[in-house]
């Protein structure tokens, strides 16, 4: 009866452990996130599985061109995957499909240079919107198939759940995603 007793607490002792451990990583750190839809292919395909890491936007700034994991603005319960391409005070104009960016620093504008995007895509859409403090513009990579911010409106910060940081399925696509370089 001793064994089975101290088995038990042993057991129990290695669980409870296990979980102050894990719990406040899966829920401050990282999580999980499946891919679900078409609106960022080719980059991203349906059932990817993705980690997100929830800790970096904690200590700075999402950037242009990082792949987040948002809270739907319009339907609670559902995260959607997109690219950053405006950042707060900026203006983002989509016209003749291209996207331009407007800031402080750039009055004139500038053509974003979207290497993500397949050969000919366009960015469909006649637009032009001003961020405030913490708002983000997101599209997805697959602009005919994406429901995003030319939808819906502009990302708030606080909606943002995290950064793609690697894709572990498929196998063969396994990768890990640096922080873009901005333009």
């Amino acid at each position: 009866m001793s064994k089975i007793r101290d088995f038990l607490a042993e057991l129990i002792e290695m669980v409870v452990i296990s979980l102050l451990i894990i719990v406040p990583i899966r829920f401050f750190i990282i999580q999980p996130f499946f891919v679900k839809g078409q609106s960022m292919e080719p980059n991203f395909l349906e059932n990817d599985y993705l980690v997100i890491d929830e800790i970096s936007f904690r200590l700075r700034a999402p950037e242009r061109g990082e792949v987040v994991v948002l809270k739907s603005p319009q339907a609670e319960g559902q995260y959607y995957i997109k690219r950053i391409i405006g950042l707060p005070h900026e203006t983002i104009e989509i016209k003749d499909g291209v996207v331009k960016i407007y800031s402080f620093n750039d009055p004139a504008g500038q053509i974003l240079q979207e290497p993500y995007l397949q050969n000919g895509e366009v960015t469909e859409g006649n637009l032009k919107i001003t961020m405030q403090e913490d708002q983000y513009f997101v599209l997805g990579d697959n602009r005919k198939f994406s429901y995003d911010s030319r939808r819906w409106g502009l990302l708030v910060r606080k909606d943002i759940i995290g950064r793609a940081w690697i894709r572990l399925w498929p196998p063969q696509a396994v990768t890990v995603f640096a922080v873009p370089e901005t333009n």
